[in-house]
């Protein structure tokens, strides 16, 4: 739970600092990360400086939704 990768076509420099607002299935999750990857033309790998409080439930939610879908798509290949 320590980061995520976004899609995006808006670059970023390794080392610049974002903040995360966004509306996800479990609820709003707002966060503060850092650039650590660009994948040109791809998106961005982020690490997580600061999850709010009252998120950081909504954040472990998603985790455990999204490694759920990777692994159901895994097995089906």
């Amino acid at each position: 739970m320590g980061g995520i990768f976004l899609e995006t076509l808006k670059p970023r420099a390794v080392g610049a600092s974002i903040n995360l607002h966004f509306l996800i299935q479990e609820g709003q999750l707002r966060a503060d990360a850092t650039v650590r990857h660009v994948k040109a033309g791809s998106g961005l790998g982020l690490k997580f400086t600061a999850v709010a409080e009252e998120d950081r439930a909504r954040l472990a939610a998603l985790m455990t939704r999204v490694r759920g879908i990777a692994r159901s798509r895994s097995k089906s290949v």
